[in-house]
C-alpha cells in the first residue's frame, strides 16, 4: 500500500517537471484569421500567425501543430490530446481543458495561456495531475483597461443609437440625448482591483469620477491615495452606490455566477455594467432580463460563456447592449507581448529553467492565490 502511494506521488511529480530531452509535440489553439491574416505582418495571435514561433520551434526539431478546431471528440485538438507535451491556447478562442482531457493527455507537462486568464482549464485537475499551468501575466492589461474605458464612455454617452442613426440615414437627436450623460461626477466601482482594475482607476481619475473598488486585498495606501479610490470591503454595500460597475475579477469557483438575479437587484436602477473579465461571472439570463426591464440601463463587454458564443445567446438580442466578440486583450500590441512571453516560457521549459514567478497559475500542485 505504501509502495503504491509512493508511486502515485512520483507520478504526479514527474508531470510538472520541465522538458525531458528530445522532440516535443506542441499544439496551439488560436482563432482563424482567414483573409485578414495577410493584412498585418504583426498579426501573430491567429492560426496563420501561430504566435510567430513556428520556424523557431521546428528548427529545434519540435513538432508544432496549430488549429482552431477545439470542440468535441472528433476535433483536431482531441486527436492530438493523447501524445502532446505542451498545449498553448488563448482566452479569445479557448480550448476547454477538462479533467477528462487531462486524464487522456498522458504526455502533457505544460499548459500555456497566451494572454491572461486560465479559467478555461480545470485547474484543480491540472494541479492533481502535477501539470504546470502558466500565462503571460501583464501582457494585455493596458489593452483591456483601455477597452473598458471606451465601453464606459460608449454606454454613458448612449453612443451606439447615434451611430446606428448615422448609417441608416436617420436624424433624431432626442432619441439619443434623453439617456446620454457626462462621466464626470458619476460613481464608478470596480469589482476586482488587480492589474487591470488599477489601470482602469488610474485612467478614470482625470474624468473626476467618484472611484470605488472591491477586492480581496486592499491597495497600498500611497497608491490608493494617488488614484483617489475608496476601498469597499462589502460588495453588496458598494453596488447601490455605483452608477457604473466594471467587472475585473478572475473567474473562480467563488466568482462563477456572482452576479445572479439577486445581486443585480441590489444595484442601482439604471446602472451601467462593463464586463471584460469573464462571461460566466454573470448569470446569463439574469443580465438579459435586467436589461429588458431597464434595471440595467446598459451592458457592455467582450466576454461570453461559452466562447465563441452561439447564435442564440440571449446577450446578442437584449436591449441597450454594446457587446463584441472577445477582442479587448488581443490588439496587435498585446499579441506581440503575449507571443514574446510564450516564446520566453517555452525557451525556459526546454532548458529546465523556472518561469517568472508571477506567470505561474499552477505549480507543483498548488494554485495561484487568485484561484484559491
Amino acid at each position: 500500500m505504501a509502495g503504491a502511494a509512493t508511486s502515485a506521488i512520483k507520478s504526479v511529480l514527474t508531470r510538472h517537471l520541465h522538458a525531458s530531452p528530445g522532440s516535443k509535440k506542441i499544439v496551439g489553439v488560436f482563432y482563424k484569421a482567414n483573409e485578414y491574416a495577410a493584412l498585418n505582418p504583426n498579426f501573430v495571435g491567429c492560426v496563420e500567425g501561430a504566435l510567430g514561433i513556428r520556424d523557431w520551434l521546428e528548427s529545434q526539431g519540435h513538432q508544432y501543430i496549430v488549429t482552431d478546431d477545439k470542440e468535441g471528440p472528433n476535433s483536431e485538438l482531441e486527436k492530438h490530446i493523447p501524445d502532446l507535451h505542451v498545449l498553448i491556447t488563448t482566452p479569445f478562442h479557448p480550448a476547454y481543458v477538462t479533467a477528462e482531457r487531462i486524464k487522456k493527455a498522458k504526455n502533457l507537462q505544460l499548459l500555456l495561456t497566451a494572454g491572461i486568464g486560465s479559467d478555461h482549464i480545470d485547474l484543480p485537475a491540472a494541479a492533481a495531475a502535477g501539470l504546470t499551468v502558466a500565462e503571460v501575466t501583464g501582457s494585455n492589461v493596458v489593452s483591456v483597461a483601455e477597452d473598458e474605458l471606451m465601453r464606459i464612455l460608449i454606454l454613458v454617452r448612449n453612443f451606439l443609437p447615434g451611430y446606428h442613426q448615422a448609417i441608416s440615414g436617420e436624424w433624431n437627436v432626442a432619441a439619443i440625448s434623453h439617456r446620454a450623460y457626462d462621466l464626470e461626477g458619476k460613481t464608478v466601482g470596480t469589482v476586482g482591483a488587480g492589474r487591470i482594475g488599477k489601470l482602469l482607476l488610474q485612467r478614470l481619475k482625470p474624468f473626476n469620477c467618484n472611484l470605488l473598488y472591491h477586492d480581496r486585498l486592499k491597495m497600498d495606501p500611497e497608491l490608493e491615495n494617488q488614484i483617489g479610490a475608496k476601498f469597499e470591503e462589502d460588495l453588496d454595500a458598494m453596488l447601490p452606490k455605483c452608477d457604473i460597475i466594471v467587472i475585473n475579477t478572475p473567474l473562480t469557483d467563488k466568482t462563477r455566477g456572482l452576479f445572479d438575479k439577486d445581486r443585480i437587484a441590489k444595484c442601482k436602477k439604471g446602472v451601467l455594467i462593463v464586463n471584460n473579465a469573464r462571461g460566466a461571472i454573470m448569470d446569463t439570463q439574469a443580465v438579459a432580463d435586467a436589461c429588458s426591464s431597464g434595471h440595467v440601463a446598459g451592458y457592455s463587454g467582450d466576454v461570453w460563456f461559452p466562447q465563441p458564443a452561439p447564435k442564440d445567446h440571449p446577450w446578442r438580442y437584449m436591449p441597450n447592449h454594446a457587446m463584441t466578440p472577445h477582442i479587448s486583450g488581443t490588439t496587435i500590441d498585446a499579441q506581440l507581448r503575449y507571443a514574446a512571453g510564450t516564446k520566453d516560457m517555452l525557451e525556459r521549459y526546454f532548458k529546465g529553467e523556472e518561469f517568472p514567478s508571477q506567470n505561474y497559475i499552477v505549480k507543483e500542485g498548488k494554485l495561484a492565490s487568485q484561484y484559491q
